[in-house]
């Protein structure tokens, strides 16, 4: 008799356990949203630099509202919602990042690298802060501010400038439209950033 209840008790305690990890009423979006740059380096180039010729894009820091991969949505000055079954591949801040490495490599000759690829020293650095990377409801407009913090070679000087770029939503304020704005919002950015550095 012991042993004919055994199976079934163990057979409940694995599916309590299974419930207690796995989420079945979570209904996942129907698509992942990501960033693409408009201009990328060319397959096959490669480029030399010195110490003091090399830069290191830094991952920006951003405030809580962005440290999340849903899509804000300033509704007023107090108020914040999120674009519905939106959500992007990964943080917003990093998809940022590297946009803007591609865009600058592209629009340039330096060897620009990320914080994780630097072997020896990181050259200059850009730093800086993601301050809107959401939708304004008012204007019914994607908008993208990123303060960039460029610090030289030798640690010794830091120039700031903030970069500001909106794109009209194409229809209601959905996924697909949200994220086609924010990118060419984005690639406006990452290209006044590159002509910046250029100059």
């Amino acid at each position: 008799m012991l042993r004919s209840l055994r199976i079934p008790m163990l057979a409940a305690l694995g599916a309590a356990t299974l419930s207690a990890c796995v989420s079945f009423g979570a209904k996942p979006p129907p698509f992942l949203l990501t960033l693409t740059a408009d201009a990328a380096p060319a397959a096959g180039e490669a480029r030399t630099a010195n110490e003091a010729q090399a830069l290191t894009i830094l991952i920006p820091t951003a405030p809580q509202k962005l440290r999340t991969q849903r899509i804000p949505v300033q509704q007023d000055d107090a108020s914040i919602a999120y674009v519905k079954d939106a959500q992007w591949v990964e943080a917003p801040q990093r998809l940022f990042q590297r946009l803007l490495s591609e865009t600058v490599a592209a629009r340039s000759s330096r060897v620009v690298l990320d914080e994780g690829q630097y072997l020896t020293a990181p050259g200059e650095q850009l730093a800086g802060q993601l301050m809107e990377f959401g939708v304004d409801e008012a204007t019914n407009e994607a908008v993208v501010v990123y303060q960039a913090m460029l610090v030289n070679s030798g640690g010794k000087s830091v120039t700031q400038r903030r970069f500001e770029a909106r794109e009209p939503i194409a229809g209601k304020v959905e996924a697909k439209p949200v994220g086609e704005a924010l990118t060419a919002a984005a690639n406006k950015v990452a290209g006044e950033v590159a002509g910046w550095l250029a100059g």
